[in-house]
């Protein structure tokens, strides 16, 4: 990922947290998304409603509301590492036992749902806090980039595979099997990841280095984060709307997309998973080139602030019109060609609003991804579950890109007024 001289050899440790973060991110949605093919089945043998189905998809999201302060807080003061395996370990456990809950009734379900949530919650802020500190300045786009590219990935593969596990085995089997897949990547974790460079047991003397020289952080915090501080900052608070309207589209996506495929479309349930991943496989294509532009554009010259504002507009303006143009279409291709589309649009975002959190506050990176992701859950439970509403009551799945659209153009603009690419905090 980095060519300096002082990077001599192939594989740099580095690179092992970044490829193991990836695969956390992996982990995390085949096993966020399993559901949004499996309830399809699911609500056939319950009997479930489309606003009963919403609350199922979206009750998720308040454990993940709740822990994102805490997640970021803690990996910055404890280690990524630790909070991340832990976080794993949590979700995996309520992902294999959902089958199970979901026989004691519709509440224990929302409870295990509301548990998953809470392990999911300190994902990105461990992350964050680590790349804050293992990764140079100049690859920081491209590695974040990459890791949520792992968002698409994971969600292809849980879109291809559900559908023949729910048909081989039964709906109960994808959430045995993608549950127990956590605790594999746990032991990895363990063995291979330290949370700091200079204790890493075979980092090159080289790449300690120049990670010293270029990383925006070192050490733990210890002191307790200046809340008060951050939440006055406009740049802060372009990042947060701009998490939020992103999270927006993003969850609604996430969660009815299949139904969409299925019901909208009228694509058979065999078929949804692969005409569903679709858009995710375009994701997953252009996150990684957008964050190599953005690097780029940075490392030639070009003022952050300028680069994460053009990149986010770009992200936005051309997701919003691409969510305008799919509720006007019938064909099915058609309607995936142009999700497609807003998903190249949308991978720029990587090089906006996503890696913000590194330069405006590198010390406190976990802690101020957890304030935005905090506020970008709240569309995993509103957006979602009005989705589900404005289905129920309308059935017009226009209605429901359009709302998507606006939401987005509102993150546009106040970012572009707000956002800074200049350290803010300390």
């Amino acid at each position: 990922m980095d060519t300096h001289p002082a990077a001599v050899g192939f594989w740099q440790s580095r690179y092992t947290v970044i490829a193991l973060s990836f695969a956390a991110v992996f982990v995390c949605y085949i096993d966020r998304v399993n559901i949004s093919v499996a309830i399809i089945p699911m609500a056939r043998d319950f009997g479930w409603s489309a606003s009963t189905q919403g609350a199922v998809l979206s009750s998720f999201f308040f454990g993940y509301l709740l822990m994102q302060l805490g997640g970021g807080w803690l990996a910055d003061r404890l280690g990524g590492k630790l909070v991340l395996g832990v976080g794993v370990l949590v979700w995996s456990l309520f992902t294999v036992i959902t089958p199970v809950a979901a026989l004691f009734g519709l509440s224990v379900l929302i409870l295990a749902r509301v548990g998953m949530g809470l392990g999911e919650a300190v994902t990105f802020p461990s992350i964050y806090s680590m790349y804050s500190r293992w990764i140079p300045a100049g690859d920081r786009s491209r590695a974040v980039a990459f890791t949520n590219s792992a968002i698409p990935v994971g969600t292809v593969f849980a879109l291809l595979t559900t559908p023949l596990i729910v048909i081989h085995l039964g709906w109960e089997w994808a959430f045995y099997l993608f549950g127990m897949v956590g605790v594999v990547w746990f032991f990895a974790w363990q063995k291979l990841v330290s949370d700091l460079p200079e204790d890493h047991p075979t980092i090159g003397a080289g790449e300690l280095a120049h990670i010293r020289e270029h990383a925006s952080a070192s050490g733990k915090v210890q002191e307790a984060p200046p809340f008060g501080l951050f939440l006055r900052n406009r740049a802060m608070w372009a990042l947060i709307v701009a998490h939020f309207c992103n999270n927006w589209t993003l969850y609604v996506i996430l969660s009815w997309l299949p139904k969409f495929v299925n019901e909208g479309l009228g694509i058979s349930f065999a078929a949804v998973g692969l005409l569903a991943m679709l858009p995710h496989v375009t994701s997953f294509l252009c996150l990684n080139i957008a964050g190599t532009i953005a690097d780029r554009m940075i490392r030639s010259g070009m003022d952050t602030t300028v680069v994460r504002k053009l990149m986010q507009s770009i992200a936005f303006g051309g997701l919003a019109v691409c969510l305008l143009l799919v509720a006007e279409v019938e064909s099915a291709w058609a309607a995936i060609g142009i999700l497609c589309l807003g998903k190249v649009f949308s991978a720029a975002g990587t090089g906006g609003f996503q890696v913000n959190h590194m330069d405006i506050g590198p010390r406190h990176a976990g802690t101020l991804m957890g304030i935005t992701n905090t506020a970008a859950t709240i569309p995993g439970i509103v957006g979602v579950y009005v989705s589900g509403l404005i289905l129920e009551m309308t059935g017009s799945w226009a209605l429901v890109f359009q709302l998507t659209a606006g939401v987005t153009l509102f993150g546009m603009v106040f970012f572009l007024l707000f956002a800074s690419g200049k350290r803010q905090f300390d």
